[in-house]
């Protein structure tokens, strides 16, 4: 492919599909290269190296969530959307997860995303300094519920580029966790159940369950400093 052919939108975009198919330490340039039909040089043209494509792509999909019309919105249903919408774009994209591990992630989409945060908690009436720290343990709670999903992405991978005996490693695997676990009542008892099969460590709903218990805690939280200025 000649090189004018090739935008830096058009990598970022087949980057983000060889990352959601082969996870953060399957990109590289001569994958995305051949994906792309080029040579690796021809890349080099456009972005300077894998740490910035990583931001660019990290950048794009957060466009995919939606920001709610916080003007025609109440705070809290503005805050669950957004923390829903982000959970589920990084269910779609678990090397993102990662990467907020790994690399300096900045741009313009999540600027604009975490601006908005901002703006749902002083609108609930957090002063900015409270503001600022609602809005990171929203971040964090959203992050930190997408863990165990991106993981399991992580390691099926690992499990199918292993081939024959993945299932074998899985199984070993699964009767040893089973095996500890019986060692300490909460979890034998549930373990102990007929559901013990599907139970993966986190029942459904438990991310509902806690965006629901954090948004309440935040409204607590407002009423006792409105109390606190009250008096």
């Amino acid at each position: 492919m000649p090189r004018d052919t090739l935008t830096a939108d058009r990598i970022v975009r087949a980057a983000i599909e060889l990352l959601d198919n082969e996870g953060l330490d399957g990109l590289n340039m001569r994958s995305l290269a051949q994906r792309l039909g080029t040579a690796a040089t021809a890349v080099y043209w456009h972005i300077k190296n894998k740490d910035d494509l990583v931001r660019l792509a990290s950048d794009a999909v957060w466009v995919e969530v939606e920001l709610p019309d916080l003007d025609r919105t109440e705070w809290r249903t503005a805050a669950a959307a957004h923390a829903t919408g982000v959970y589920a774009m990084l269910t779609r994209h678990p090397w993102l997860v990662q990467a907020f591990g790994s690399h300096l992630l900045y741009g313009s989409a999540q600027a604009r995303h975490n601006d908005f945060s901002l703006a749902v908690y002083e609108k609930a009436g957090f002063v900015a300094a409270d503001a600022d720290r609602a809005a990171a343990a929203a971040l964090a709670f959203v992050l930190g519920s997408t863990l165990g999903p991106a993981a399991q992405v992580s390691l099926n991978r690992r499990f199918n580029k292993k081939g024959e005996g993945a299932e074998e490693l899985m199984a070993d695997a699964m009767t040893r966790a089973t095996e500890t676990a019986m060692q300490f009542p909460h979890l034998r008892r549930r373990l102990d159940t007929a559901a013990a099969s599907e139970y993966a460590g986190a029942p459904d709903n438990s991310f509902e369950f806690g965006l629901r218990s954090l948004l309440d805690g935040f409204e607590a939280r407002l009423a006792a400093d409105r109390e606190d200025a009250g008096r």
